[in-house]
């Protein structure tokens, strides 16, 4: 069940009820609930169910993280990516860094890609 039944159950309107304030037939009421409750309906249309429903649709992103972590995890993974291959050649040469120093290349280097931002982060 998606709000706009689950609002129109809680407010006791029927679903004629909601089509005509919301000016459109009963069967194309219950195709909105079942099409909202899928992840299936347009923003423009939800919004015309809220003032239908008397009720104000917020719509918003939350990121799972914080955008500092999400942007110095983007930018870790690039400088990463950047540097295995010289690591990689520097041991073979037999002139490999210690884990410490390979970690602080890393950092210093994420930390540039993050001030730049752009394609070069998430690139």
């Amino acid at each position: 069940m998606g709000w706009v039944r689950a609002l129109r159950d809680a407010l006791g309107l029927t679903g004629a009820q909601l089509a005509r304030r919301f000016g459109i037939r009963p069967a194309s009421l219950s195709e909105l609930e079942k099409n909202e409750a899928k992840g299936a309906i347009t923003l423009a249309t939800l919004k015309r169910a809220a003032e239908a429903l008397d009720c104000t649709l917020v719509y918003a992103l939350v990121p799972n993280q914080s955008l500092d972590a999400m942007v110095k995890q983007a930018a870790t993974s690039a400088a990463q990516k950047q540097l295995t291959a010289s690591f990689h050649t520097m041991e073979l040469e037999g002139q490999g860094l210690r884990a410490a120093d390979k970690r602080e290349m890393v950092e210093e280097l994420a930390a540039d890609i993050a001030k730049a931002g752009g394609k070069r982060l998430w690139g």
